[in-house]
């Protein structure tokens, strides 16, 4: 079931049946970079079983990204909530697999999410946050019209927030 649509993509949950591809960025030592390790074919499967749970819990979560033209999943980008400066928060995040990278798929995608988040779901903010270092994922949330928020640790790291809200 499509949840977003764009030009380009559609976005619907995420089944187990996902963790081939899924596992073509979440293990991927360059695409995940930006967090403590690569996640090993159990640690996708979890991640999986966890948006699911989300889905059932917040009814959002991270979504396959596929592609319309092809039905090609290209990553996952979703609504997930986060602990942000002690409070529990809707924040966009998105792993797109390197192959497709730099096509604009995660900006789009991005994009939708905010709005759906806005609209659909009716967040009166929608957060994204990275690493310092993490400036692709900052100029995507920079494309989507979220602005700087505030600086927090995570994992013993700083990390930017960016946010964007109905006004």
């Amino acid at each position: 079931m499509k949840i977003i649509e764009t030009e380009r993509l559609y976005l619907r949950e995420l089944r187990i049946d996902d963790k081939k591809e899924l596992m073509k960025v979440l293990s991927d030592p360059e695409s995940m970079q930006f967090y403590p390790h690569p996640f090993t074919e159990e640690e996708v499967e979890k991640w999986i079983q966890w948006n699911i749970e989300n889905y059932k819990k917040y009814k959002h979560g991270l979504w396959a990204v596929i592609l319309k033209e092809s039905d090609i999943f290209v990553g996952d980008c979703g609504i997930t909530m986060q602990n942000i400066s002690d409070k529990t928060v809707p924040e966009i995040g998105f792993h797109i697999i390197k192959k497709y990278c730099n096509m604009g798929f995660a900006s789009e995608a991005a994009l939708a999410c905010k709005e759906y988040a806005l609209k659909v779901l009716q967040y009166p903010e929608v957060f994204s946050y990275a690493t310092l270092n993490n400036i692709s994922s900052q100029k995507v949330a920079e494309k989507i019209g979220m602005r700087f928020y505030e600086y927090f640790e995570k994992n013993g790291e700083k990390q930017i927030i960016q946010v964007a809200s109905k006004d």
